[in-house]
């Protein structure tokens, strides 16, 4: 399904929860929702399918408006954070629900709860309850009983809220693999970055009612287009003096700028383990953390405290001991625009403007 969402805004009261929100996304595209807790997030799935209504703006599915269409008319799966499973009913019976709701021969209803089961790999499960069930186990029926009826867009909501942690990163790459199969269009609401960097082909990203940024995970990352996205996405440290950063003295005059410096963007080492000696500074090691195939290290330069990465392979640091630090490169923006920085002190002194 083709979804194309035209001004779209959402109030309650005096609170606008969605403010002029306006994306299409292609069909079979799986898309990530991701925001702060009230960015907008679950109203423009709400909308979307048809649980509330829209105050202005359009829905359109395929080119024809859905606005006033209720939602059992416009093709939708819903899958909920709490599963919602029929505690009384069985595995097959859940998944069959929305098959005997439309009263569909009861060969065909077989057939297509069968074909799911083994799909979601639930197969030998269907005479169980939900209490029998892992969580894990319950939300992949979840997801059975949303597919059942072939619907043309799979709406998730914090599909993996309830889960724990090591089960949830095992679904997410079953998800993945499911929808690729499925070839269905799907939007799920996510509060999780590595979730919605590792799951979906693009990333829409809401905050205050707004849509800040839709793109690829790779394309977010690498270019955000305002300064939340920059903060939001990935580790990072806001330098509000970047004029005190060596190479970057310049911006010092550029009043009102503000940097955002990413971990990569930074070169940390021992006495003699940087090469570019001119735009080195000294630091400090505040704090270490493991982060299982790197440590995360923070580091006091001039008062101001950046996260970067060490690999395990190289030699360990410890708190208080002295480092060169180098800062390739910053994220700049201010009220007007943003453009990323390199460091004035290597061979490519010009600001990259983005």
């Amino acid at each position: 399904m083709h979804i194309e969402v035209r001004g779209l805004n959402k109030s309650f009261g005096d609170f606008h929860a969605v403010s002029d929100v306006s994306f299409e996304i292609e069909k079979g595209k799986l898309i990530g929702l991701l925001g702060p807790s009230g960015g907008g997030k679950t109203s423009v799935l709400r909308m979307l399918a048809g649980l509330e209504t829209p105050t202005s703006g359009d829905i359109l599915f395929h080119g024809k408006r859905v606005n006033d269409l209720p939602p059992q008319e416009r093709g939708i799966g819903f899958v909920f954070q709490n599963y919602a499973l029929f505690k009384h009913m069985t595995v097959y019976d859940n998944v069959a629900f929305g098959l005997k709701v439309k009263k569909q021969p009861k060969d065909r209803i077989r057939e297509r709860v069968m074909s799911l089961l083994e799909l979601t790999g639930l197969k030998g499960f269907e005479h169980r309850y939900p209490h029998q069930l892992s969580g894990g186990q319950r939300q992949r029926v979840a997801f059975a009983r949303a597919l059942a009826p072939e619907p043309q867009l799979l709406l998730l909501d914090e599909p993996f809220a309830a889960i724990d942690a090591k089960i949830r990163t095992e679904l997410r790459t079953w998800l993945k693999e499911l929808i690729d199969r499925v070839g269905i269009t799907s939007i799920f609401v996510t509060h999780d970055q590595d979730e919605a960097i590792e799951v979906a082909d693009e990333i829409m990203i809401m905050n205050k009612g707004r849509l800040e940024q839709k793109g690829t995970p790779w394309d977010i990352y690498k270019n955000p287009e305002t300064p939340f996205v920059a903060s939001f996405i990935g580790e990072s440290t806001i330098v509000h003096d970047i004029g005190r950063i060596k190479g970057f003295e310049e911006a010092a005059v550029w009043e009102g700028t503000t940097a955002l410096i990413r971990p990569e963007y930074i070169e940390i080492g021992k006495a003699g383990e940087i090469r570019l000696q001119s735009a080195t500074m000294e630091g400090r090691i505040r704090q270490l953390h493991f982060r299982g195939s790197e440590w995360l290290v923070e580091v006091d330069v001039n008062g101001t405290t950046l996260k970067t990465y060490r690999s395990l392979e190289k030699e360990a640091f410890h708190p208080g001991e002295e480092v060169s630090v180098l800062v390739h490169r910053a994220y700049l923006f201010n009220e007007r625009d943003s453009w990323m920085m390199e460091n004035r002190l290597k061979e490519d002194p010009m600001p990259i403007h983005i």
